[in-house]
């Protein structure tokens, strides 16, 4: 439907939401809630095991590339450079990373005996079998949405064969997927937001690069904060720079407040007021100087017309006197 959003997790991607193709076959068509009954179980007994690892797109969000990296104990650019490889977000140009397959096509966290990274794997990974979605009705603005989960299952995953039963609300919580919804959130409504405008609104280059930094390298957009004229221009209390300035989870989360307040206006990191009414003065400043300049013009397009009108006058006169 073409009116139907995703919601917070996990982005869509080439291959759909969690690794199976883009023919919906493989979603049942059935809307589950909370409560509804789970039957899936994954270990290394099944004989699909890591079957799903293959052939995928995984999206990293800022919550992803953290934790995976400092369970890795990497870099953010050390992380980036090994394991991922840049791509569009899906329906947007807002540049982003998906992990980095082998060259047989595989996730390079993943061996025979299963994930390498399981306690800091992405939310994408979290999220399978299961899906989130949310439908909102155009023309419906203010009036909330439909929220819904549905299931994916491909043929050759036998874990839905398995005799585990538990609701989604107990699945999430068992696969710490309500971590990572909350902690996605706000960028994941960027991204939302962004996918509405449609590709015919597009970024500039420079805030493309600046989306990318903050969404990716929070090393270097802390270094941005602290060693730039960042924090000459917006207000920043002291007990936010304090924590911005040690705590990962506060820096990511405050990237996405400047994201949203560069890319859509919004109130959540204000500019300070004196330089609102520096850049008014040099509004002011330019626009007399265009102004000068047009009266300029005018005066000289003035002159010339008036010796044209001179020069023919003086023809006229001379071929009279002829």
């Amino acid at each position: 439907m073409t009116d139907s959003k995703e919601k917070a997790q996990p982005v869509s991607m080439d291959k759909s939401l969690f690794g199976s193709d883009k023919n919906p076959t493989h979603i049942l068509p059935t809307k589950l809630t909370a409560d509804s009954k789970l039957k899936f179980r994954c270990h290394p007994g099944v004989s699909c095991f890591t079957a799903c690892c293959g052939n995928i797109n995984i999206i990293l969000t800022p919550y992803d590339i953290l934790r995976m990296r400092k369970g890795m104990n990497l870099p953010a650019e050390e992380f980036l450079l090994r394991f991922t490889t840049p791509v569009y977000l899906e329906k947007t140009d807002l540049p982003g990373v998906k992990i980095h397959l082998d060259e047989n096509g595989r996730c390079p966290f993943v061996t025979e005996k299963g994930c390498t990274i399981y306690p800091y794997r992405p939310t994408t990974c979290r999220y399978y079998p299961v899906g989130m979605s949310y439908f909102h009705a155009a023309g419906s603005e203010g009036t909330g949405s439909e929220e819904f989960y549905f299931l994916v299952k491909e043929p050759h995953c036998k874990g839905h064969e398995e005799d585990r039963v538990q609701t989604i609300r107990e699945w999430r919580a068992d696969q710490g997927i309500d971590e990572s919804d909350e902690m996605n959130k706000e960028w994941m409504e960027i991204v939302m937001r962004r996918k509405s405008f449609g590709l015919q609104a597009t970024l500039s280059e420079p805030a493309k690069k600046m989306f990318f930094m903050a969404s990716t390298d929070l090393d270097k957009f802390r270094d941005f904060v602290f060693n730039s004229t960042f924090l000459n221009i917006y207000e920043v209390d002291e007990e936010t720079l304090l924590s911005i300035k040690e705590d990962d989870i506060a820096l990511m989360k405050f990237s996405s407040k400047y994201l949203s307040s560069s890319m859509f206006g919004t109130n959540e990191l204000k500019i300070k007021a004196e330089r609102i009414k520096e850049r008014a003065e040099q509004i002011k400043r330019e626009q007399g100087d265009m102004e000068k300049r047009a009266m300029e013009t005018y005066e000289e397009l003035r002159r010339e017309r008036d010796q044209l009108k001179e020069s023919i006058e003086k023809k006229k006169k001379a071929e009279k006197k002829k």
